[in-house]
């Protein structure tokens, strides 16, 4: 089973576009069905010596793909031994060689960021500046590999009015916050849009999952060394982290939660909810939102793609017809039995506005306030892993990000605590349950907003 949303694996030179941190609903910041957070660079590329690739997985990699340019086409038996097999299933080997045709002459400029299995750098080609990123999974071989121009965000804005009209013309329906937690840990809102009214949330939804495991953590019913198993039947689709590891292997609960935000792995998100259990994390809900109602049952990220995904409309339809208990019923004596065999692929919004995570903007804000209440190093780590907005580390030291996105939505949350020891909240929400949201304007604009707004409340 694929993820039923469209493949990011790989993005052609001719899709380049703004990089923004978009975690989708379902994975691992590479797809919206496998909602990674990807990297947003602002910075100008410069001509460098060319930089040193560490011996690592991932620099292995790098290395072999920029001697391998000047060879294309390559024999499929060589992608074979690079290219791991989920992404060959997506991304056949005569387009790779397309691709790698396209990127003869790219020469490598700087290496920004780069871990045993994940590289961030800078490349020219034909005089343009590009971004390079790549990652493996756990056998060494590539599960993503994306070569992209990037482009200015738009500027900020001046103030509040101008934010609000350029809000409002991303999608029909959106929600925004910015706001101050004060001493008491109250969301003091600064400025809002639509701040009560509850939205499709997508992965952001993983913040009160993060949340009840945090709570287990504290409360000596859980250990983030604690190993969990990965049962194929908890398997959500997703490109790249648990999902393509093998069944009944181990993970931590540590590395889990840290998946699960970092490139919002859906697979590590269901383990968690099942280690867990349900009930817990609706117990997150009722405490930090205002509308918890429309999170019962709390939906694992498999169950919501089974629910969408086969036989459409009708299940979905018979779904949403149930009390709130039948629902659970049918969760576990309908669904569960689903192996996804039926699934087919959509782009187009399908059920955004009632089968879904829902909060508004400031449910966020109060689940971020539970989540810093808890007081954890581990979750500090965990949600400090992806900042993407650029913001000078200076003037704010601790920044945590969580996003969402399925077809017809995009949604950013960021918490940022100054320098000075204030901390702000910043949230935009964004969906249109006819059509897809055209993210290559979309994304930009609300980074743009977003990386605004702390200006303005930093300003105050």
């Amino acid at each position: 089973m694929r993820p039923p949303f469209r493949s990011t694996r790989m993005l052609a030179l001719a899709l380049a576009a703004t990089v923004v941190p978009v975690s989708t609903v379902a994975a691992g910041g590479q797809s919206v069905a496998a909602t990674s957070s990807v990297t947003l660079s602002e910075t100008a590329l410069t001509v460098a010596a060319a930089p040193r690739i560490p011996d690592t997985p991932a620099g292995r990699q790098l290395t072999w793909l920029l001697d391998a340019l000047s060879r294309a086409p390559l024999p499929e038996s060589e992608l074979r031994e690079h290219f791991a097999a989920g992404f060959l299933q997506e991304v056949p080997p005569a387009e790779i060689n397309k691709f790698v045709a396209a990127l003869k002459g790219l020469t490598l400029q700087t290496l920004n960021e780069a871990d045993p299995t994940s590289l961030y750098g800078t490349a020219k080609l034909g005089g343009e500046d590009y971004v390079v990123t790549l990652s493996v999974d756990d056998d060494g071989k590539i599960n993503s590999l994306r070569v992209q121009q990037p482009q200015p965000l738009p500027p900020g804005p001046k103030n509040w009015r101008e934010l609000d009209t350029r809000m409002r013309s991303v999608a029909p329906n959106v929600g925004f916050l910015a706001a101050e937690i004060d001493s008491r840990g109250r969301c003091q809102v600064v400025h809002g849009v639509n701040v009560d009214k509850p939205r499709p949330l997508g992965s952001i939804f993983k913040l009160y999952v993060l949340g009840a495991v945090a709570e287990k953590v504290r409360d000596g019913k859980l250990s983030w060394d604690t190993e969990l198993t990965i049962k194929p039947e908890w398997k959500s689709p997703s490109e790249g982290g648990l999902w393509e590891r093998p069944d009944n292997s181990k993970v931590t609960v540590r590395e889990a939660a840290k998946l699960m935000i970092s490139i919002s792995d859906n697979t590590a998100a269901d383990i968690l909810i099942h280690t867990v259990g349900r009930r817990a994390v609706e117990a997150k809900v009722r405490q930090w939102s205002d509308h918890p109602k429309l999170n019962i049952p709390f939906l694992t990220t498999r169950e919501l793609f089974l629910l969408k995904g086969i036989d459409h409309p009708r299940q979905a339809r018979t779904y949403l017809g149930l009390s709130t208990a039948k629902k659970r019923k049918y969760l576990r004596d309908v669904v569960a039995k689903q192996d996804g065999s039926g699934m087919k692929p959509w782009t187009t919004p399908r059920e955004v506005d009632t089968i879904e995570w829902f909060g508004s903007p400031r449910d966020i804000c109060r689940a971020y306030v539970g989540l810093s209440r808890l007081n954890s190093k581990t979750l500090n780590e965990t949600l400090s892993g992806f900042d993407g907005l650029g913001l000078d580390a200076k003037k704010w030291p601790t920044v945590w990000f969580k996003g969402g996105s399925e077809p017809g939505l995009l949604d950013l949350a960021y918490l940022g605590r100054s320098a000075s020891g204030k901390t702000y909240v910043v949230t935009a929400l964004a969906y249109d349950k006819r059509k897809a949201l055209p993210e290559e304007r979309v994304a930009p604009q609300m980074v743009s907003l977003v990386k605004g707004s702390f200006s303005l409340v930093g300003s105050r």
